[in-house]
């Protein structure tokens, strides 16, 4: 962090799709991604980065065990009808065959756009906000920060055990 301060640079994933969108022409059709996505280049290899480092712990430094929660988390994912992951993930919400029902192809799209919208509006991700934005004393950050906590927690109380 304190580099790309020191290079003026600001921290966020949000951004590489603007640049990507950028790069393969859409600023001749929407002035929002009319810029110097040039400048912008250094993020797309934070981008490069985090996928070859996803990949890396996945498939060389994962033992492909079950994620370890606790037995309450278990109790209240059976509640919602999820049974307990047998490797990162509960297959009832992320797997193909979720996908390819109305339900869970709805809760992807819903949840793609809310994000997609929500980064846009708030000028910025999670990660952008949190890392970069606070360490920068933004009080738009701290402020859309907040907001994540909030609408996560409203996500994971109210909306959760209404969409399962």
């Amino acid at each position: 962090m304190m580099i790309l301060l020191f290079f003026g640079k600001s921290f966020g994933f949000s951004s590489n799709l603007r640049v990507i969108c950028a790069a393969c022409g859409a600023g001749k059709k929407v002035k929002f991604f009319d810029f110097d996505w040039r400048a912008q280049t250094w993020n797309l290899l934070f981008l490069v980065g985090a996928i070859v480092g996803g990949f890396v712990a996945s498939e060389f430094l994962s033992t492909g065990e079950a994620v370890q929660i606790s037995q309450a988390t278990i109790q209240d994912l059976s509640q919602l009808g999820i049974s307990a992951p047998e490797s990162l993930q509960p297959d009832e919400v992320f797997s193909l065959e979720s996908l390819l029902t109305v339900k869970g192809f709805l809760i992807l799209l819903l949840g793609g756009f809310m994000i997609g919208f929500g980064s846009r509006y708030a000028g910025g991700c999670t990660s952008g906000h949190a890392i970069s934005g606070i360490s920068n004393l933004q009080l738009p950050s701290l402020i859309a920060v907040i907001g994540f906590f909030i609408g996560g927690l409203i996500t994971t109380w109210v909306l959760l055990p209404l969409i399962f």
